[in-house]
């Protein structure tokens, strides 16, 4: 089984509770205006993974708290998340996910078995004029956080990291979280 990646992060503490693996899925039916990551929107062809290498590149990465699924639209691949979240569950890890669907909206049964791993979920869409800079983990205040299990809770979403900057060894520029206008004016100002 594949997935059709835009990019990964093998280590983010600005994208769910403790130091997490994320993986960026490519593709998204949604194409909420003002989105943060539009180049994961097409459904071409980006980068395929087995689930089986990813799952094992994740398990081998040391003092991870969880994975972390976002993109594009994790649920436009939930069959394939799904087997990937199951080794990552098995080994204790937890799993937080990114949706612009509303909970109400995941009914396929592919569905019903990403949400049966996830331990958090955050859902709805992203409302550019609903933009906000105040709530852990979302981009907009129509946005839910679900918690799904009891590893987590509300307890978790202070303190967080709102932004991480990332510079590659060939000296690109990555940024993950919810950064404000303003810091990111002064990453791209002269």
């Amino acid at each position: 089984m594949l997935l059709n990646l835009a990019r990964t992060l093998a280590r983010s503490a600005a994208n769910g509770p403790g130091e997490r693996f994320v993986v960026w899925v490519q593709g998204c039916p949604l194409a909420c205006p003002g989105c943060w990551n539009p180049d994961t929107w097409a459904f071409g062809r980006r980068e395929l993974h087995s689930v089986q290498d990813l799952a094992a590149i994740i398990l081998a990465t040391p003092g991870l708290e969880g994975v972390t699924f976002t993109g594009g639209e994790p649920f436009a691949q939930a069959r394939a998340l799904a087997a990937l979240a199951a080794p990552v569950r098995a080994a204790g890890l937890s799993v937080f996910v990114f949706t612009g669907y509303d909970l109400s909206e995941l009914t396929l049964p592919a569905h019903r078995a990403l949400l049966e791993l996830a331990d958090v979920v955050v859902a709805g869409r992203y409302r550019q004029a609903e933009r906000t800079l105040d709530l852990p983990w979302r981009g907009s205040g129509n946005q839910r956080v679900h918690f799904l299990s009891n590893r987590y809770g509300p307890e978790q979403l202070a303190g967080l990291p709102e932004v991480e900057f990332h510079l590659s060894t060939d000296g690109s520029l990555a940024v993950t979280g919810f950064p404000t206008a303003a810091l990111l004016g002064r990453t791209t100002a002269g």
